[in-house]
């Protein structure tokens, strides 16, 4: 394979979180599965897009699919290289421009003013700075940014958009992204997000203005294989035949969600919110319900995706014991008492999932699916690898292996839970 250097094309770092597996496993199996330019691999829980950004770095066509509509809009922007580099830095220039002289003209410059006596300087007051509308404000998680960063934020958003231009717009918006979580906000990441240090003051502009610069770079180094195709489709990975061409696919490299209390869409609240692409609850409810049900925040009455896997045994028995386990300890609480129906609309999901991409893949594809083992539900252990293996097997797919990529230690149980890649091959029945 003609890889180029990882630390030439750093388009991984464009925008995103803690990966659920780096790069270097992508090309791996890549390796392993003999893919060449004349197949096509597809990531059905795309994300950030890890799998298709190392595909087209590797010039091997890839699709992708991605329900939120943040991650869809990242991934999206990290494999189009069809941009001129130095003239998105020169439109972004001039948006970055015009934002210093109406911050100047708010008395919010965008450097961070010095501290006295536990104030900045140079105080304006609050009922002044802009603010998000109520319903989008709802939707964040308190403090998630303080007052002046927000401002910034807002009127720098407004100058991107007074500025729209189709050929940079995706990209300006994903560098807004990046500066918000990383260097506005007061999030802090863990195994959950949550808040940190409280920054009262943050510079905006200057930063977004440095992410786009690099994006500028980068672009210029890849004009190799930008022509090599890489599609990101914005939809529900367990519908994959309503985007993709049957038997299009020869090989599929994924991580999708586990079964846990993880809600992956609070992780990108704060830049989906100010981007604007959710607005309000109810829209924030029509992208959970084209996500597979991993955690009790997205699940709805008319959930029916434990169908699936109702004459499942052993699934079946890790519900009844998460719930024998809840009773044990006195649980009452309205999330608690989801934890068994989450699990089974999890499986239940994978299990259509897996059942619709049959109709894409070709007869001999070959699939890696990156999973972990869990215990969020009361310390009940759920082998995530293992019966994703079976529900597979079931549906018709052969396994080939189940291969260990790492362990970690459950904090509660003390447990080693394993991550490992859950290997498969389609025979094409």
């Amino acid at each position: 394979m003609n890889q180029l250097d990882p630390m030439d094309r750093p388009i991984h770092d464009w925008y995103r979180f803690v990966l659920s597996y780096p790069p270097h496993l992508v090309t791996n199996y890549l390796e392993k599965f003999g893919i060449n330019r004349r197949q096509r691999v597809l990531d059905p829980f795309c994300g950030t897009g890890t799998t298709v950004v190392e595909c087209k770095k590797n010039r091997i066509k890839s699709r992708g699919i991605e329900a939120h509509p943040m991650s869809h809009l990242a991934a999206s922007v990290k494999v189009n290289w069809n941009v001129d580099g130095p003239a998105l830095a020169d439109h972004a220039r001039k948006i970055a421009e015009q934002v210093y002289r109406r911050l100047e003209t708010d008395g919010i410059p965008d450097d961070p003013l010095p501290i006295f006596d536990g104030m900045p300087g140079n105080i304006v007051e609050e009922k002044n700075l802009r603010r998000l509308p109520s319903d989008q404000e709802k939707l964040l998680l308190k403090n998630s940014i303080s007052p002046r960063p927000l401002h910034k934020a807002l009127v720098l958003m407004e100058s991107i958009r007074e500025h729209h231009d189709p050929r940079f717009a995706d990209h300006e918006l994903v560098a807004m992204a990046k500066t918000l979580v990383f260097s506005a906000s007061n999030l802090h990441f863990g195994p959950e997000v949550g808040l940190g240090e409280i920054r009262e003051d943050a510079p905006v502009v200057a930063l977004w203005l440095a992410a786009v610069q690099t994006m500028s770079r980068d672009l210029q180094q890849v004009a190799d294989c930008r022509d090599t195709e890489a599609i990101v489709h914005h939809a529900d990975a367990r519908n994959a035949s309503d985007v993709l061409d049957r038997q299009s696919i020869h090989a599929v490299i994924t991580s999708p969600p586990y079964p846990n209390e993880k809600d992956y869409t609070r992780t990108t609240r704060l830049e989906s919110v100010i981007l604007g692409l959710i607005s309000d609850k109810s829209e924030l409810r029509g992208y959970k319900k084209t996500l597979v049900r991993s955690n009790t925040r997205s699940v709805y009455v008319e959930d029916d995706d434990d169908h699936w896997i109702r004459e499942h045994p052993k699934i079946q028995k890790i519900a009844d014991a998460i719930e024998a386990r809840r009773i044990e300890l006195g649980k009452t609480s309205g999330f608690e008492r989801m934890y068994p129906r989450v699990t089974k609309l999890y499986f239940g999901g994978m299990a259509r999932h897996f059942a619709d991409l049959r109709k894409v893949l070709r007869p001999g594809a070959q699939l890696a699916y990156v999973v972990g083992d869990q215990a969020s539900y009361l310390q009940v252990m759920i082998r995530t690898g293992q019966l994703l293996a079976e529900i597979a097997e079931a549906l018709g797919y052969e396994v080939v292996s189940l291969d260990l990529f790492r362990t970690r230690l459950a904090t509660a149980t003390r447990e080693q839970l394993r991550e490992e890649v859950v290997v498969l091959r389609w025979p094409g029945n």
